[in-house]
């Protein structure tokens, strides 16, 4: 099993290079597990207090679940990842989604390489690089029409948790990609060299991962 990570800040395009990746590999090669999927929950609080927590803090996610689940697929075994509900900022209480392994397993989110345990399990890690305004205005359109927020919530949130945020843990996590793809989705040579050592890997040629 090859388990490959794409880190990035908000609305950098982590999710539309993903999709490009295995939109080329074919859906039923590749499992996709979604980061964002993975916050933890906190049902004792008011909708008011959840609204007010830090997601964009690396321990905003619950990586030790993600990890028992990576363990469990690359054991050959099915894993039910949450389903996550950014109107309520609370996990479905019905909905799952569920992984089973495969060839190839894709993790997208803001801090797959921030957390050190996380990391090593990856294989190929990688870091989508774009300009901040580019960012931002992709996230107020998403924000907007996704998850019914309006401009003064998206405006407080980004300048008091988004920005500082991805200065403090999400940029310097670059550091730990092997494949910077500047401009996401937009950079159709980072897409392909990324596809190519995927199926390098599927075809059994692992030169490029350092194996005799």
């Amino acid at each position: 099993m090859l388990i490959i990570g794409i880190a990035g800040g908000t609305g950098s395009g982590k999710t539309t290079v993903a999709r490009s990746v295995i939109d080329r590999l074919g859906s039923a090669k590749v499992t996709f597990i979604s980061q964002d999927n993975y916050y933890k929950d906190h049902p004792h609080l008011s909708l008011a207090e959840r609204e007010s927590i830090n997601y964009d803090h690396p321990l905003a996610f619950d990586n030790e679940l993600l990890i028992q689940h990576l363990h469990l697929l690359k054991e050959g075994q099915t894993a039910q990842a949450p389903v996550y509900d950014f109107t309520v900022h609370a996990r479905s209480k019905v909905d799952t989604v569920e992984l089973r392994p495969n060839n190839i397993v894709i993790i997208e989110g803001l801090h797959v390489l921030s957390d050190e345990n996380l990391r090593g399990l990856l294989d190929i890690k990688v870091f989508v690089d774009t300009d901040p305004d580019v960012r931002i205005l992709r996230r107020v359109l998403r924000d907007i029409e996704e998850r019914g927020r309006d401009i003064q919530s998206i405006h407080d949130q980004y300048l008091n948790t988004v920005k500082p945020m991805h200065e403090a843990f999400i940029e310097p996590s670059k550091k730990y990609a092997d494949l910077i793809i500047p401009e996401g989705g937009h950079n159709e040579v980072g897409i392909q060299l990324l596809s190519i050592l995927t199926e390098k890997y599927l075809t059994g040629d692992r030169k490029w991962s350092g194996e005799a």
